[in-house]
């Protein structure tokens, strides 16, 4: 047989593959799949989801309400596995203006206010597919006890936790806890609504001492004790209201990087022992904790609807 019929047959048989291919409908299948869609991912809430300790700080909604980058929703944000459509967190937020450590001077908005915002703005939705958020530190005035226990003795520290945690203030939080995330789930039905825990602030084995090591334990015992609050209010809503919330614990992430450990994941200026972003979350521990811990906990990339 010639060079030429050969030719000649191969170009008539992949002439006839294509005919098949068309008529079954291969033709239309594209060369390259189309791209995964992404979940369109809300946050709000206090400090760190704010990003406070992560670097600099800016005041999206004027001087009542300020963030910092890049936090733990903006290292989300950047996986490209999310589409971050808002943060609407605020550095000292509480829950709601009916909080007793809501500020009457600076007036920071609220999680209530956060949302009421984004609702107003469009930008949450029933198209809203993950939403996160910390919350409850804020309310039991978590900041005015670590000041006190960082200069006083055991037993008056014990005291400044005992009305901070007290019966009392506990069933204030959960109650608001469990509205917040029902009011949530309200305006985005179908997001997955993740609730982040605190990490533990102290080693108190370590040989740096902020404060005296009975007191890291104190105060360790006390961010224990809010984060099961959290984590009961979660499963509260979920059953009385339908919620599909889900509590993130980012203690165990955190293990080995307290503010006094050799690698610590969050802030101390041992020189300024005032600053705000004192006891939050560094770079690292935005990026390696709490953006680690959703990703892990949640894996937003499965919520996406197509």
């Amino acid at each position: 047989m010639t060079a030429s019929a050969v030719r000649r047959r191969r170009s008539a048989f992949a002439a006839g593959l294509a005919t098949i291919a068309m008529a079954l409908g291969f033709a239309a299948i594209p060369a390259e799949a189309a791209p995964q869609a992404k979940t369109d991912y809300v946050a709000l809430g206090d400090s760190y989801t704010a990003g406070t300790g992560a670097g600099a700080a800016y005041r999206p909604d004027g001087v009542a309400c300020w963030q910092s980058t890049p936090g733990y929703v903006n290292v989300v944000g950047r996986t490209g596995r999310v589409n971050p459509v808002a943060n609407a967190a605020c550095h000292g937020a509480v829950l709601s203006t009916l909080s007793p450590a809501y500020d009457h001077v600076i007036f920071t908005p609220t999680v209530e206010q956060q949302l009421a915002g984004l609702v107003f703005s469009q930008k949450i939705s029933p198209d809203t597919e993950l939403v996160s958020i910390t919350a409850g530190a804020n309310d039991l005035g978590f900041s005015l006890v670590l000041g006190g226990c960082a200069a006083s003795i055991e037993p008056v520290c014990a005291g400044y936790i005992g009305q901070a945690t007290s019966p009392t203030a506990l069933g204030m939080l959960s109650t608001g806890l469990v509205q917040t995330y029902a009011a949530i789930h309200a305006v985005a039905p179908n997001a997955k609504i993740a609730v982040m825990g605190y990490p533990l602030l102290f080693e108190p084995t370590s040989q740096f001492a902020p404060i005296p090591a009975t007191n890291q334990v104190l105060m360790n015992q006390a961010t224990v004790t809010v984060n099961a609050t959290i984590a009961s209010a979660v499963i509260a809503a979920n059953t009385a209201h339908h919620v599909n919330a889900q509590y993130v614990d980012v203690t165990a992430v955190f293990t080995g990087h307290a503010v006094n450990s050799e690698v610590p994941w969050l802030v101390l200026d041992a020189a300024q022992p005032t600053p705000d972003y004192n006891f939050h979350p560094n770079k690292a521990g935005h990026s390696q904790g709490y953006a680690a811990a959703l990703m892990s906990a949640v894996k937003p990339a499965q919520l996406a609807r197509q």
